[in-house]
């Protein structure tokens, strides 16, 4: 007996041809799979067909487009046992790059058809489903800044050079983080707290090797002072993705816990799985194995801590009672 999924596919996402996208999917996955098809518009978002084809009983969703897509179509099944597949067709795949899923449709679908699951951290940022990563500041003000135009044309590159462009408004902001244990307060020009991130990803890089199956929330602090030290900072998290190792400079910090709530001063622009939702304050949980994913098995190395050298820092303890 054949299997069944309903594949929820955006035909805007990316910088290639939809229609011929679709043709490939439905080649590869129709022979084993019986597919239940839903086209994403302007008014139906992957999140609404997707809370749809759990409310009907399906056995498994596919999810085809970018980041914003993947993510919707997941908030659906989390806490349920429906696995989810990924097709990215968007311009930065963060989230397959993240979880070591290939980002060409013909090697996402024979991940799909191999049909292994893991069980993978999803999060809440604000009571919204967040797997991938929150941003806040620097990050936020370059996404906002890379609109759908300038992906469509310069795919990846847009959001490089819309960094370049933010550079020049460079401005830090007093943050404070609290955790379960202890409150933290700095200053920084960028927060962010991932559940995975690839990479590319680079101001999610202090500890290196983020793990998505942990029940841990990453975060990192980027702290320079000057433009220039923006770019040291940056060009060291990319060293830091690339290699492996933590990152080692006085203005990068980062620490993991289970839930984090920041607060800052002037209040910041937030980005949420490549979404602006938003400014801060905000709270992020971590909703350990959320999520049901077909996923290639990778291994992983477990992040530190660190947090001195970042500027003006102080650490309160919180008093915690063993319930």
């Amino acid at each position: 007996m054949k299997r069944s999924a309903c594949l929820i596919f955006n035909p805007v996402a990316g910088q290639g041809d939809s229609e011929q996208d679709l043709v490939q999917i439905r080649a590869i996955l129709e022979p084993e799979i019986d597919l239940d098809i839903y086209i994403t518009t302007e008014e139906i978002g992957a999140d609404k067909l997707a809370y749809a084809a759990v409310e009907r009983g399906v056995d498994e969703i596919i999810a085809s487009g970018g980041d914003g897509t993947l993510s919707a179509a997941a908030a659906a099944v989390i806490n349920t046992e429906i696995p989810l597949g990924i097709i990215s067709r968007g311009t930065a795949n963060a989230f397959a790059t993240a979880l070591g899923i290939p980002d060409t449709i013909d090697a996402a679908c024979e991940t799909i058809l191999q049909g292994t699951t893991k069980n993978v951290d999803v999060a809440y940022c604000n009571d919204l489903p967040m797997v991938l990563l929150v941003g806040v500041g620097f990050e936020a003000e370059t996404v906002e800044k890379a609109d759908r135009e300038a992906k469509k044309r310069f795919g990846i590159m847009a959001y490089v050079l819309a960094g370049l462009q933010q550079l020049r408004e460079l401005e830090s902001f007093d943050v404070e983080i609290e955790t379960e244990d202890r409150i933290i307060k700095t200053s920084a020009v960028a927060v962010t707290v991932a559940n995975a991130a690839p990479p590319t990803s680079v101001l999610a890089q202090g500890p290196a090797g983020l793990i998505y199956d942990d029940g841990l929330l990453d975060l990192t602090i980027v702290a320079p002072v000057t433009k220039a030290g923006a770019i040291a900072a940056t060009y060291h998290l990319f060293q830091t993705a690339s290699s492996g190792n933590p990152a080692e400079r006085d203005d990068i910090g980062y620490l993991r816990a289970k839930q984090f709530k920041i607060t800052t001063e002037p209040p910041q622009k937030v980005v949420l799985d490549g979404e602006i939702i938003g400014n801060t304050p905000i709270e992020v949980k971590c909703v350990p194995a959320g999520l049901k994913v077909f996923v290639p098995m990778v291994e992983e190395e477990v992040p530190t801590e660190k947090l001195e050298g970042l500027p003006n820092l102080t650490i309160e303890f919180k008093d915690t009672v063993e319930e």
